[in-house]
């Protein structure tokens, strides 16, 4: 399966690709996408949509997943990344893929192992489990985290599907 992670911005959206055979998992690609900011907020919106729907189709992913929106104290920064979140949720939709939704704590709990964890111990991580693959920058990282949290959690979905059918 490849799945496509996304870790939202305005001004930079990552985003990065992973192929899942069983509990192997393997870089395919990343990336960020980032918005002029001069241009007016709508058609940073549109240019954040039309990239990543170009990523979609050059790669091919079967499911994706994005990370939630955390509020900060500047309630206009965080209107526009949720305004950014919409764009991407959007492409992804319109593409026809499944969308799954992960918490900042459940992303870096399932990379690392515990919820506090910090970009850089983030980082190392996706060096261990994704060896040799060249991170764009922090937020292809996020995102490559973000697709790795999913893989993890579609395969514990299909272990409960399968005991559910042998026991059944």
């Amino acid at each position: 399966m490849i799945i496509l992670g996304m870790d939202p911005g305005l001004g930079t959206t990552g985003w990065g690709v992973i192929r899942a055979e069983g509990n192997r998992l393997t870089h395919v690609a990343n990336g960020q996408i980032k918005t002029d900011t001069t241009m007016p907020l709508a058609r940073r919106l549109w240019n954040l949509h039309s990239a990543l729907i170009d990523v979609i189709r050059a790669e091919k992913p079967d499911s994706s997943a994005v990370e939630e929106v955390l509020g900060n104290s500047n309630a206009q920064s965080t209107l526009k990344l949720g305004q950014a979140r919409g764009a991407v949720l959007l492409a992804a939709a319109a593409s026809g893929l499944i969308v799954g939704e992960y918490h900042p704590s459940a992303v870096k709990k399932a990379v690392v192992g515990t919820g506090g964890a910090e970009k850089r111990q983030i980082q190392a991580m996706l060096g261990h489990l994704l060896p040799g693959a060249k991170l764009s920058g922090p937020d292809a990282a996020d995102a490559l985290a973000v697709a790795i949290t999913h893989a993890h959690h579609l395969a514990s979905a299909e272990g409960m599907m399968r005991r559910a059918r042998v026991m059944a």
